[in-house]
């Protein structure tokens, strides 16, 4: 996990820029940006590193994003048809060292930057967004304005946002080429080619939050788990949930209507169960077909950076009459 300084500013003098290959750059004031057309979008937020190890297994959240889309802003700026991709800048920097070790190591202080195609950044559910659960973002989390991007790792929703680039080549910052950059093995017939992506779209995801328990009946225990399934936003189609090495069977998701880009709820009656020690484990299924995979999957056992950690998570409990 990398962890990033939080910048201290004057807010009055906040001022988002935008420019780069428009015909019409803008500059605005926190107060400019709240006096265009509002909307809001609820969401999970998830670190990409989440669920990496057992000590790291709290970083994701769902929350009510407010502020103003994204796509309107930049459409009034007039983009240049060459442009490719858009990078935002946030308020934070620091020097790094680039090409360390040879002749031409550089020394530079650089801000946080992560980029998105032009088609992605003109998503309407795109915001600048200043309010979260209907208050104002708190400083820690972004703002006086943060970049919201429904659907994608937390690394993408680009903190204390000022400066918004429209570009006709590649950006490789950092937190793009370098750092939050997934390295995975995929078969090509009895070889393996290593590829690098930078992390963006949030992967299909299950977990058991929490297992409660009744009083004992004969000698037996009546279990209840309960745990929450979120992804990109294509959709999850069931949750099935598995007790030591039992066989698969449906939980129940939350009948309450749900968001989009929102994680789904499920619960699960497993019946009464033996006292002593079990495993549980979750998988989701989306609607288009595909499981969450195992550990044991290709696409996780050949996969050497913990960035994108969404496979199945066993956990273990224990029950005494």
């Amino acid at each position: 996990m990398i962890f990033r300084d939080i910048p201290k500013f004057d807010y009055q003098n906040f001022r988002l820029d935008i420019g780069g290959m428009v015909a019409h750059p803008k500059q605005l004031s926190i107060d400019d940006i709240k006096a265009m057309p509002k909307t809001e979008v609820e969401m999970t937020l998830e670190c990409s590193g989440n669920g990496s190890n057992a000590g790291f297994m709290n970083a994701v959240y769902n929350s009510r994003w407010g502020g103003t889309p994204l796509a309107a802003l930049l459409k009034e700026c007039g983009i240049d048809p060459a442009t490719t991709e858009v990078v935002f800048f946030g308020e934070d920097k620091k020097e790094e060292i680039l090409r360390p070790g040879t002749k031409r190591e550089l020394k530079v202080e650089v801000p946080f930057g992560r980029s998105m195609s032009l088609s992605e950044s003109l998503r309407p559910d795109l915001l600048l967004a200043y309010e979260r659960n209907g208050k104002p973002i708190e400083h820690r989390n972004g703002a006086p304005v943060r970049l919201i991007v429904p659907g994608w790792y937390g690394i993408a929703n680009v903190k204390w946002l000022t400066r918004i680039e429209c570009r006709d080549r590649r950006y490789m910052g950092r937190y793009m080429a370098r750092d939050y950059v997934t390295v995975r093995g995929e078969r090509i017939g009895n070889d393996v080619l290593y590829m690098e992506s930078s992390v963006t779209r949030m992967n299909l995801k299950s977990v058991v939050a929490r297992v409660t328990r009744m009083p004992a009946v004969d000698g037996k225990v009546p279990v209840k788990a309960f745990g929450a399934a979120w992804d990109d936003g294509t959709g999850i189609s069931k949750v099935d949930v598995k007790i030591d090495e039992g066989t698969w069977r449906t939980a129940k998701l939350d009948s309450e209507s749900r968001s989009k880009f929102g994680w789904t709820f499920f619960s699960i009656d497993l019946g009464n169960l033996s006292p002593g020690k079990h495993a549980i484990v979750s998988r989701a299924t989306n609607v288009n077909g595909r499981v969450q995979p195992t550990a044991d999957d290709d696409e996780i056992a050949l996969k050497k950076t913990y960035w994108e950690a969404y496979e199945q998570w066993p956990r273990s409990f224990s029950l005494e009459t």
